[in-house]
């Protein structure tokens, strides 16, 4: 079985890479956390020095960073992938990052001969533990062949989304419509509430109707109606206000760059920033419903 390189094994990669030791695959991780490393050390994964050590003799390489200067160090620094990489390594990008630096990567690895993937992903810390993750892929149709079978271990949905920075793009979309669908959902039930419906009656009723969407059915911001939602945990775990705020952010300059009118994405993240100052941007983004009620 290949070797894998894994660079950034935090919340979402140590998982995700737990899932390629499951698969079989050898790997080979670094993180600046020394907890992260352990626990996929822990399920078989050995300890790398440095991102370079991570790489070394590797026949895949994946990285999850926090934001595109980290992926753009990682990758096109002296010392780095394009840099140490042996030829004929794939490479696959799975962190969310803005589409100028997913381009600029791809751009340098085509010109040393590389094939790269922009694959970030959705589905969050669960489904990364459950390797049910969806995977919106950016790169040449060759790079996408040879990348499906390794992220077929970590997800259930590959997706071909089109050229460079095209997995980016899709990402960035989904989860500005996320956004707004999820406040949409929470000022619903805010509104129900004041005018005397009971939650679940509520949610009975628009998860059958013209209102139903993930974010009622899979996601309910209220709890009850969905078990494994995070408002039955008080809003922890999930997805992060600050990661959804993050991802916004991406969005309104792609928007911006792109001379996209996008005002409801851009409400959305004014009000996710707001959440955010107010001192809660570990919250889970459904608990944006607590903010609405007036609680926050």
């Amino acid at each position: 079985m290949a070797t894998i390189g894994f660079i950034g094994v935090g919340n979402m990669g140590g998982p995700m890479a737990r899932n390629l030791l499951k698969a079989g695959y050898r790997l080979q991780v670094f993180d600046l956390s020394v907890e992260a490393v352990r626990h996929v050390t822990d399920a078989g994964g050995k300890k790398a020095a440095s991102a370079v050590d991570a790489i070394a003799g590797a026949d895949v390489v994946i990285s999850m960073l926090p934001a595109g200067r980290h992926v753009r160090d990682v990758y096109l620094s002296d010392d780095g992938v394009l840099a140490k990489a042996a030829p004929n390594t794939l490479l696959i990008d799975c962190s969310t990052i803005d589409i100028d630096s997913a381009r600029a990567v791809h751009q340098a690895a085509e010109a040393k001969g590389f094939d790269f993937l922009d694959a970030p992903v959705s589905g969050g810390v669960g489904g990364a533990e459950a390797a049910t993750l969806a995977f919106m892929c950016g790169g040449s149709d060759k790079a996408f062949a040879r990348a499906k079978p390794v992220l077929d271990n970590m997800g259930k949905r590959i997706v071909h989304a089109g050229g460079a920075g095209a997995g980016q793009a899709a990402k960035i979309c989904n989860n500005m419509l996320l956004a707004v669908s999820m406040i949409g959902t929470c000022e619903a039930f805010v509104l129900g509430e004041k005018l005397g419906l009971d939650p679940q009656k509520l949610f009975d009723i628009m998860s059958a109707a013209s209102g139903q969407c993930w974010s009622l059915t899979t996601y309910c911001p209220v709890p009850g109606p969905v078990p494994a939602a995070p408002s039955n945990r008080d809003y922890t775990g999930g997805f992060a206000t600050a990661l959804m705020l993050k991802d916004l952010k991406l969005a309104q300059g792609a928007a911006q760059g792109a001379g996209a009118a996008t005002p409801l994405g851009a409400e959305a993240a004014q009000l996710y920033a707001l959440l955010a100052a107010k001192g809660h941007a570990g919250l889970d983004f459904s608990g944006i419903i607590k903010m609405l009620r007036g609680e926050l």
